[in-house]
């Protein structure tokens, strides 16, 4: 039965699109013109962090709702000559002036939680330019100005109005038109968001990015950008806490990457603050343990398999991760090997655990109580590159929601990063001055046995990151997938709280099973960005989600 079920799945599927190719170097991301303006920095000479800053900038202006000038970013850089990775942070973070929760106790659970979340207050201190600027610093061979034109001379000349952002903004139209910056952005004189493929400019954000390209950062963190997000944060219905005196004080950092062997490849990901790093880590280590390998994608058995590690990361992840400069995280436990054995015990065939409770890892250092829900983000974007030197960059960058805190200071949208704070303010991950929150960004690299480079991926899509990444790289890993097909593959996983299965595709083919094993499932639309490089003996393979815009551009 199970072959037949898998057979079935198999002929159900749509057309294999086919990976992009290139033999020296490339680029994918979420946005062609994104692609394309880093594909002209590696042409030019540039290095591949050069090629992730350009395709950062240009984001901001055609991906506005997912990421830019004023949200926050991870980037892994791995430098071939050194043969040495680095991981830099440059997570929004909370102002010096807030309190222990977003919240305050008389607005918990009535209709105004949601406005607040779209508020200045829920605003923190954008991180994306100084990490762009940390990382430049370190492997930067282009003049920081160049890497900024592109994206200032599209926000200028103007772009076509892309599918993607089209499709946020119909979901909402009527509250995205209410913020007077993105209805004369983005939406007609009838209310309705402009038509795909109408001709957008954006002239602030032009005058932004050209701030920042001649005066540096510094125009951000204490300059006129500065200045204009302050007063755009105060000026909201709910008003923010950022001050000139936060913009001046933000530091992106350079931390370990979290690396670990799983599927005999060495992984490295992004550590805390991020907690999408510590999650995939986890799923990957649990299917390994269950032999996932053996399984074929789709079937009752491994979609089990898959919902199962995702819940038991999810405990883990709520309950332990946070900003390692002011909790004590159990990183290293976490993942160890003990540990896991542990929690994989509690994965068992074919019955579904009736919950997955947070674990008790080594080093935990007596943690704070369990956490509340966090809010659920989704405004992300993930970019990866491979250079014709064999530097390779796994870039994840995001407002959180989509547009943010709907707060919008020249052009461009300012994050909502306070929101993925716990709301209970005793909990691991509870907002303080300086913090920042943990987040489900995921940027992965996965080498080979030479010791390079096989793989760079990431994913947008909030709390969908964790299971994305997951899948497509034990699909990459254990099957041999391509990246274009990685990209692709049908969503399954726990990281919102539910288990879900993405509708509408051969992966809900099981579902009742699933549910008579003791699955409480959701199908549902998932919106996912990946995007992943592999690297081969013929050259590069490259992937971008069909979900979105993307496009993985090469030479």
């Amino acid at each position: 039965m199970r072959w037949l079920i898998f057979v079935l799945l198999f002929v159900a599927l749509p057309a294999k699109a086919e990976p992009a190719r290139a033999l020296r170097q490339m680029v994918a991301s979420a946005h062609p013109l994104a692609s394309q303006a880093g594909l002209d920095m590696l042409r030019d000479g540039g290095s591949a962090v050069d090629a992730a800053i350009a395709v950062a900038f240009v984001l901001s202006v055609v991906e506005p709702q997912a990421s830019g000038l004023g949200g926050g970013g991870l980037m892994l850089a791995w430098d071939a000559g050194a043969a040495q990775l680095h991981y830099y942070e440059g997570l929004s973070s909370a102002p010096a002036g807030v309190g222990a929760a977003l919240l305050s106790p008389d607005e918990v659970g009535k209709p105004a939680a949601f406005t607040i979340a779209r508020s200045g207050r829920a605003a923190g201190v954008p991180g994306e330019v100084a990490v762009l600027a940390l990382a430049h610093a370190r492997h930067g061979r282009l003049p920081w100005v160049r890497l900024i034109e592109p994206a200032a001379r599209i926000a200028a000349q103007g772009f076509a109005m892309p599918r993607e952002l089209h499709t946020v903004l119909s979901r909402s139209p009527e509250a995205f038109a209410a913020v007077p910056a993105l209805r004369a952005l983005y939406f007609g004189s009838d209310g309705a968001p402009l038509a795909t493929g109408t001709l957008l400019r954006n002239p602030e954000q032009a005058r932004a990015l050209r701030l920042i390209g001649e005066q540096g950062p510094a125009a951000l963190y204490g300059g006129p950008v500065g200045e204009a997000i302050v007063e755009a944060a105060k000026g909201s219905a709910y008003p923010g806490s950022i001050t000139a005196a936060d913009l001046t004080a933000y530091k992106a950092q350079e931390r370990p990457p979290l690396c670990t062997t799983v599927f005999a490849h060495r992984l490295c990901t992004a550590g805390p603050p991020a907690a999408g790093g510590v999650a995939v880590v986890q799923q990957l280590a649990l299917l390994e343990r269950h032999d996932y390998a053996r399984l074929g994608f789709g079937s009752p058995e491994a979609t089990h398999l898959l919902l199962e590690a995702s819940r038991l990361a999810t405990a883990d992840r709520r309950r332990w991760l946070a900003d390692p400069d002011q909790r004590d995280v159990p990183t290293e436990g976490l993942i160890s090997s003990g540990y896991l054995d542990i929690r994989s015990r509690l994965i068992t065939e074919p019955k579904a655990m009736e919950s997955a409770p947070a674990g008790d890892p080594p080093r935990r250092h007596g943690a704070l109580p369990r956490e509340s829900e966090q809010l659920i983000v989704a405004g992300t974007s993930h970019v990866s590159i491979v250079d014709a030197s064999g530097n390779a960059v796994a870039m994840t960058v995001t407002n959180n929601l989509n547009f943010g805190a709907r707060v919008v200071p020249m052009g461009f949208t300012l994050n909502n990063g306070l929101s993925n704070f716990a709301s209970n303010p005793d909990a691991q991950n509870a907002m303080a001055p300086g913090r920042r929150p943990a987040t489900t960004m995921a940027p992965a690299i996965v080498f080979g046995a030479d010791g390079r480079p096989e793989i760079v991926a990431g994913a947008g899509g909030g709390a969908w990151i964790v299971d994305a990444v997951t899948v497509g790289l034990a699909e990459m890993l254990t099957h041999g997938a391509d990246p274009q097909t990685a990209a692709a593959l049908p969503r399954i996983g726990a990281q919102t709280g539910d288990s879900v299965i993405e509708k509408d595709t051969p992966a809900a083919a099981p579902a009742e099973t699933l549910r008579a094993q003791g699955h409480k499932l959701r199908l549902m639309a998932i919106d996912t960005g990946m995007q992943a490089l592999k690297m081969t003996k013929e050259g590069l393979q490259g992937g971008a989600d069909p979900r979105r815009d993307g496009a993985a551009f090469g030479d």
